[in-house]
């Protein structure tokens, strides 16, 4: 090439570098500010038969619970879906039937234990002295313990009633064609109850 035309020659004008951006949040790597974490899935209520869940329903029924508070327990299964457990499987059933009346003989020491409870003691004082008249014990405690035996007495005696229920005894004769005499064994605990509550007001008197 002549020495002019190289003279004449210019050189491209460099193009001016983009700066470097930022690496952003949405870029990998790096999490976005707005995702959002995966939720954990929620174990739905087992509704496949176990013999194992069988036996955990039925302890916690011998021990006390009611079925409405076990079903409210986490993992455990519906209601509905008990109830039709005991209609296909006759062992089960039989088994839950069981609980059932061992239930009454917890019930029955329930019934002992709250017996056994201190009772609520109220002192009574002069409003013009302000002194110690006498102890009484509350009125709404004993009503409130009493309906909790009461409630206990009930469920025991139609859960067994052979040993916590009524005995009817019958016998006649010709002057007396029939005589009934019912004794109710639940009735007569309940007695011993308030008795040893009385007992004990007299102690602390």
């Amino acid at each position: 090439m002549p020495e002019t035309a190289k003279k004449g020659a210019r050189k491209a004008p460099k193009q001016p570098q983009e700066a470097s951006k930022p690496e952003t949040k949405g870029q990998v790597g790096l999490a976005p500010q707005n995702a959002q974490k995966p939720e954990k899935k929620k174990l739905g209520r087992p509704t496949i038969f176990t013999q194992q869940m069988a036996n955990l329903i039925c302890l916690r029924i011998a021990e006390g619970e009611s079925l409405r508070e076990i079903v409210k327990m986490e993992g455990m299964p519906e209601r509905a879906t008990i109830y039709e457990w005991l209609l296909k499987k006759p062992d089960f059933a039989d088994q839950y039937a069981r609980a059932r009346e061992e239930q009454a003989d917890t019930l029955a020491d329930e019934i002992i234990a709250i017996a056994d409870e201190q009772p609520e003691i109220i002192p009574v004082v002069d409003k013009k002295t302000g002194m110690l008249i006498e102890h009484k014990l509350d009125g709404a405690f004993l009503q409130w313990q009493k309906n909790r035996i009461e409630a206990r007495k009930w469920t025991a005696m139609k859960l067994k009633p052979k040993k916590y229920g009524e005995r009817v005894a019958l016998a006649g004769d010709a002057d007396n064609p029939v005589k009934i005499e019912a004794e109710v064994q639940a009735e007569n605990l309940l007695s011993a109850v308030l008795k040893n509550v009385e007992l004990k007001k007299q102690a602390d008197d």
